[in-house]
């Protein structure tokens, strides 16, 4: 597994050496933490997807890969573009091609449903024309693209999976909204919307997306597959802030509001479909509940345990 010591890769890592598999993880700890891992009977090997050689020895004697890898920030890709591409596209295309070298039987690739599909009328799903308005939906394009190709020129198992905005456990290090609005709300700051609040997105749970990651390394389905990965529901930036608001219990914390940032799509949900249909595929954990269970491992996990600033205010 590919990135296995970030945020996904913790949940996953787990699910995987639980059920009995041998797991061995490749991480660069850029973004990944070594202690993610702790307590979980799995080989950890430090380096770079970007690496052949280092691929061909993290390959060695599996039988799947999960390539999790990647630069992932919508906002980071427009202000670095060259490095978006260099770590997405040219890394996910040395680990197809470690793959291909290995005679790795399934290749399980992360990509994203919004920033590659861009601006759509959701819900979208496997059939909507690819558009995307930033260099990280194009990285993820074009990483779809080598993986069909390598299933079609070398046989190799490839399937694509478009999360949703995954969210839940293990993601203090995710560029994500929901952890910047916990964060804002541990350290008594306005939580910051860009837009006016009416931008949508699709958020599911990672015990749900890691489950998908689970069904896609055992289901027999075609090299080159893509599939959605998603709760199915949108939910808009204002009703997001308003759900962890609540599950901090802290319903009127301070919202700011600032422009819209470039490359970011405006709504997007997706249909997970296909996905029930090819892999038996269907989310278990709601936005509230999922918020909530993240808000405790947060408070648990990050901010030790200790109140937000206005709950403190407020006692």
């Amino acid at each position: 597994m590919t990135g296995g010591a970030g945020f996904m890769g913790a949940t996953l890592v787990r699910r995987l050496a639980g059920s009995g598999r041998a797991v061995r993880v490749l991480d660069n700890l850029t973004t990944g933490d070594a202690s993610y891992l702790d307590g979980v009977d799995i080989e950890l090997i430090e380096g770079d997807v970007r690496d052949a050689e280092t691929l061909d020895h993290a390959l060695d004697g599996m039988q799947s890969v999960v390539h999790l890898a990647a630069a992932g920030s919508v906002v980071k890709s427009v202000e670095d573009p060259a490095t978006n591409f260099n770590v997405n596209v040219f890394g996910t295309f040395q680990v197809l091609d470690a793959a291909r070298r290995a005679g790795i039987g399934r290749t399980v690739l992360a990509s994203t449903g919004g920033a590659l599909i861009g601006d759509a009328i959701p819900p979208v799903d496997e059939c909507s024309l690819p558009k995307p308005i930033s260099p990280y939906g194009a990285s993820k394009l074009a990483g779809e693209a080598y993986a069909h190709a390598f299933a079609k020129a070398y046989g190799l198992g490839t399937i694509a999976l478009r999360f949703a905005n995954a969210y839940g456990p293990w993601s203090a290090r995710k560029a994500s909204a929901i952890t910047t609005f916990f964060r804002a709300i541990d350290a008594g700051e306005p939580i910051v919307i860009y837009g006016d609040g009416s931008a949508s997105r699709d958020y599911t749970h990672v015990d749900d997306v890691c489950r998908a990651l689970e069904l896609a390394l055992e289901c027999d389905v075609a090299g080159g597959t893509v599939l959605h990965i998603a709760s199915g529901v949108e939910t808009t930036v204002q009703e997001l802030a308003d759900l962890c608001r609540a599950a901090a219990g802290v319903p009127k914390h301070p919202i700011e509001y600032r422009p819209r940032r470039p490359g970011e799509v405006e709504r997007n949900f997706a249909s997970y479909d296909l996905a029930q249909e090819v892999l038996g595929y269907v989310p278990t954990i709601g936005r509230e509940e999922g918020i909530r269970r993240t808000w405790q491992w947060f408070q648990e996990s990050v901010f030790g345990g200790r109140l937000s600033h206005l709950q403190r205010s407020s006692n």
